[in-house]
Parts: C-alpha cells; sequence; structure tokens
C-alpha cells in the first residue's frame, strides 16, 4: 500500500522531515488562535499595529493596542468572545474557526507545554529526545 497523498514531505515513520524552512510531524495538531492570527496577519502583509487600529476602528473603541495584539499571538492572553466577533469581521473569517482556536489555545494552557513526538520530559520544562 502506497503512502497517502495529503502526508508528502512526511516520512512513512512520522518522524520529521524538513521541507523548505519547516519541520514537520506526521499529524497534524490544531492551530491555536496565536498561531491562527500571526499566520492570517502574515499572509495578509498586515502588521500588528495596522491590526490594532482596524480593530478599533471597526468596534468603535480605542482598547486594543499592538501590544494586545502581540500578546494575543503569544498566547499570553486569550481574546475574549467579544474580541473574536470583531477579529471576525476585521480578518474576514468564519467566528467558528477563531472560537475553535481559541479553546484549542485554552485547552493547551490547561495542559501544560507539549512536547514534540519522541520527546520526554527529563525535569521540570526540560525535554530530551527518546532513543528508539
Amino acid at each position: 500500500m502506497g503512502r497517502p497523498k495529503d502526508l508528502s514531505g512526511v516520512d512513512e515513520n512520522h518522524g520529521p522531515v524538513r521541507g523548505g524552512n519547516e519541520l514537520r510531524y506526521g499529524f497534524e495538531a490544531p492551530e491555536t488562535i496565536g498561531t491562527l492570527l500571526a499566520r492570517v496577519r502574515g499572509e495578509r502583509g498586515i502588521s500588528q499595529l495596522r491590526l490594532a487600529e482596524r480593530l478599533c476602528a471597526s468596534s468603535g473603541t480605542t482598547t486594543v493596542t499592538r501590544s494586545e495584539i502581540s500578546r494575543w499571538e503569544r498566547e499570553e492572553r486569550i481574546p475574549s468572545g467579544y474580541w473574536l466577533g470583531w477579529l471576525a469581521a476585521t480578518l474576514e473569517l468564519p467566528l467558528e474557526q477563531l472560537e475553535r482556536a481559541a479553546a484549542v489555545a485554552r485547552r493547551r494552557r490547561r495542559a501544560g507545554p507539549i512536547p514534540p513526538p519522541n520527546w520526554t520530559e527529563h525535569a521540570a520544562g526540560v525535554y530530551v529526545r527518546s532513543v528508539s
């Protein structure tokens, strides 16, 4: 049985494969709100400052700054449902996609850091690669 086409770039043992500037594994982790915002913003060529300005203009408030966008992207904070709605309108994304990404970020925050495959936690916050 041949390798599925949708896993091109990933070896049959689900180990990492370097392709271009990426290191991919044989599974797709759900996208968190921080990675989603940074990816979409980058694809559209919008700076953090410009996104903050657009959010303020569309929502009629002046409370979102470039620093807040940065905190959302680094997931130091997760935007509330109010801001997810304005992000959906401003970035022209489905609200459900943003809500799913925010939920993933909240679950990961509660669960703690997830090590890459074949890595184990040796001490608190220290990961070592497992040898098979």
